[in-house]
């Protein structure tokens, strides 16, 4: 029952915070745009974009968009269910209401899960909404009656999960609200990106690069928009399989909560 209780309260604090619905909207602005872009980008010029994609290819890696370019949201989220209390001090009224700090995480840790597969579902919204009328528009195969199409769906909505989870093992791990949010951003826009797009030219690279967070979370997927820049570089590494790509993503989303559980979650709360 105090578990159960956790979970609500922690349910109850996301509803009345606005950072839900802010987050919400910015990522379904930002993953339609995207996926219209690609659609159309890559529907009329793809030769000429040096980026030739086969016909059953396009719409996977349109729809993907939901993931490649919106992962980055359930993680902010999760991190900041952590950080936020930390800087409003709130998280001891918290463990005041709920002693056991490992009911405490564990009801952030389902949280973040959940709020991750909602994340999921409206970065499709904006991936599959907008983007399949633009393929359907230029003359391309949307794939939406493939039931394989709907599995790729449906791990995008998983994984979407897991990068909630992952961001709340952040926060407990780095519960400053600067220096994970400065982390965040470093990792997924900077340094991830540069090392996967070098991969694409090293083949040993590779193989350490699909071992990565992002490159783990794509496998899952099945469909990803680093795979064009494979293509066109001539990487010949193996991207996992899907549910390896899901063992590694919640892989890490564990050992950094482990970490952060044992040292800086149990530290005093001022």
């Amino acid at each position: 029952m105090t578990f159960l209780r956790a979970v609500s309260a922690e349910f109850r604090k996301i509803r009345t915070t606005r950072l839900l619905w802010v987050l919400a909207l910015i990522l379904f602005g930002y993953v339609g745009f995207s996926a219209v872009a690609i659609a159309f980008f890559l529907s009329i010029t793809p030769e000429e974009a040096g980026m030739p994609i086969a016909d059953d290819f396009l719409a996977p890696l349109v729809y993907s968009m939901a993931t490649a370019t919106g992962y980055v949201f359930p993680i902010i989220f999760g991190a900041m269910s952590i950080t936020s209390e930390v800087r409003h001090r709130t998280l001891g009224t918290v463990f005041l209401a709920t002693p056991n700090r490992s009911v405490v995480l564990a009801a952030k840790a389902v949280a973040g899960l959940v709020i991750g597969a909602v994340y999921g579902v409206v970065a499709l919204l904006g991936s599959v909404g907008l983007g399949a009328p633009v393929l359907a528009a230029t003359g391309q195969m949307t794939l939406l009656n493939d039931p394989d199409t709907w599995l790729m769906l449906g791990r995008i909505v998983l994984a979407m999960a897991l990068w909630g989870l992952v961001g709340v093992a952040l926060g407990v791990l780095i519960p400053s609200q600067i220096g994970s949010i400065v982390t965040i951003i470093a990792f997924t826009q900077f340094v991830e990106p540069i090392l996967r797009t070098a991969a694409a030219f090293a083949d040993w690279l590779g193989e350490i690069a699909k071992f990565l967070p992002g490159a783990a979370g794509d496998a899952l997927v099945g469909a990803s928009f680093f795979a064009v820049f494979a293509g066109a570089g001539g990487g010949g590494t193996a991207p996992l399989e899907w549910w390896q790509g899901g063992i590694v993503l919640a892989g890490y989303a564990v050992l950094m909560g482990a970490i952060g559980a044992a040292t800086t979650w149990r530290s005093d709360v001022t």
